[in-house]
């Protein structure tokens, strides 16, 4: 794709925004940025913008920024249906989104990982088994580091692990991963496409530009995924922690099982550090990765091994005063949070809340009836939470974190534990999850000095 002297406008301003913005200037093209947000609201980004030429429009997006524009891409963050952009297409102006934008420019192949929960793991999991098999890695997209990022970075032999969000799926045109892995679908972003279907469809995506010469690995686990599966044209490998699969990772007598045509056992189960059965799932899709990519299963054990919980992903904080404290605000929907759950056996303070993504929190209910002493609401989606669990356990209307996480410590004694599991998007109150989770380790903190005598890491 030549960019250079074309009129390109970036709209959302987001970390992947700007980063688009900056390589398309560099690039030679003549960029244009809009975002809805204030000013004021994006005083943080604007200064390098200005300072590379870019022009930044801010608090509105204009049919005519829109108008005189050769190519646009669009944020994530950012819907398609944008009455702006469906103009622009009619015109005939080329919209695609940051994946897309990467697509054309990267070099090496492309690992992409997808799914409702887990992606975060799994791809900072795989990125660290590639690399111990001795391959030039880059770790990023939809997990903090930009894709476009990657491009100045990349060389054909280079290994790009790609976290990749159903938003970013929905732009994709030319995108093609060498593996792809969709780890699970379950409901999520029903606020954004509307329907399960169309949810379902974005994830499909993945898919469309694979050739027999590539690898989908899929949860065989999993409903929706199995789907999935008719008709591929890349080699599917599956995973599963319930059973043995003819091509892929399994679970058999507490060890990871690797089968295509032979068998190799990988690890046993023990070696895992990671909390949770989930976990497991997530170590069994990075297994797979791993061997279709063909790094040598020591390498790959090795690397599992090694490898320790991503902040805010069942991250332990601390314990105080004998009441455990868990960061899991990257479950960003109901069924991360029942991942969370399930992996303590009972004595739960759970904090739920947030914006609120069109999700059922009464699924939660069986869950929380045999292992949550209290619920602890707090942001947008409080009074819908309550509404659907509240004759099922207590529920403490917190509306703050800080709040809710004083009030817990209150209420927990020896042997509980203090759970962040939201459920729900942070952006009500928080510009990210990941901001969230830094308030709640804060708060924790915080507490920690509070309770003379009873030092983080201690107890009574």
């Amino acid at each position: 794709m030549e960019v250079k002297g074309k009129r390109v406008l970036v709209v959302g301003l987001g970390k992947s925004g700007v980063a688009s913005a900056l390589f398309l200037e560099s690039r030679g093209a003549r960029v244009t940025v809009s975002d809805a947000k204030s000013e004021d609201q994006l005083r943080d980004e604007i200064p390098a913008l200005l300072d590379r030429g870019i022009t930044v429009e801010t608090g509105k997006h204009g049919e005519r920024t829109f108008r005189d524009q050769e190519l646009i891409v669009v944020s994530p963050g950012v819907p398609s249906e944008v009455g702006p952009l469906e103009h622009a297409r009619r015109l005939g102006i080329p919209v695609i989104g940051e994946i897309e934008l990467t697509a054309r420019f990267l070099q090496g192949k492309i690992v992409a990982i997808t799914g409702s929960n887990g992606k975060t793991t799994t791809t900072t999991l795989t990125g660290e088994i590639i690399a111990s098999g001795g391959r030039k890695t880059l770790v990023g997209g939809n997990i903090g580091t930009p894709a476009i990022t990657f491009v100045e970075h990349s060389s054909p032999d280079t290994w790009v692990v790609l976290e990749i969000s159903s938003f970013q799926l929905e732009s994709i045109e030319t995108f093609r991963p060498h593996i792809s892995a969709v780890l699970n679908v379950t409901p999520d972003h029903l606020d954004r496409h509307g329907s399960m279907e169309n949810y379902v469809a974005a994830k499909a995506r993945i898919f469309e530009n694979q050739t027999a010469e590539d690898y989908a690995v899929l949860n065989a686990d999993n409903e929706i995924t199995r789907r999935l599966a008719s008709g591929l044209k890349p080699q599917v490998l599956w995973f599963s922690r319930r059973h043995a699969v003819e091509r892929g990772a399994f679970v058999r007598d507490d060890a990871i099982v690797f089968r295509a045509g032979g068998e190799v056992e990988i690890m046993p189960l023990s070696e895992i550090a990671l909390k949770g059965a989930h976990n497991v799932e997530n170590v069994l899709a990075a297994v797979a990765i791993g061997m279709a990519a063909g790094v040598e299963p020591s390498a790959i054990r090795r690397a599992v091994k090694d490898f320790r919980a991503v902040e805010h992903r069942l991250e332990y904080v601390a314990t105080l005063r004998g009441v455990e404290y868990y960061n899991d605000s990257k479950a960003t929907n109901v069924d991360a949070t029942i991942k969370a759950l399930e992996s303590f056996s009972a004595n739960i303070h759970l904090i739920l809340g947030g914006k609120d993504k069109g999700s059922d929190y009464g699924v939660l209910i069986p869950l929380i009836a045999g292992r949550v002493k209290r619920v602890y609401t707090i942001g947008a989606a409080a009074a819908k939470i309550e509404s659907q669990i509240g004759k099922s356990t207590p529920v403490i209307s917190a509306q703050t974190l800080e709040s809710a996480v004083r009030k817990a410590a209150d209420q927990a004694v020896a042997g509980d534990i203090v759970l962040l599991a939201p459920a729900c998007a942070s952006f009500d109150q928080f510009p990210s999850y990941e901001h969230r989770g830094r308030v709640f380790k804060e708060l924790v903190r915080s507490l920690a000095a509070l309770q003379s005598g009873a030092p983080s890491g201690g107890g009574r």
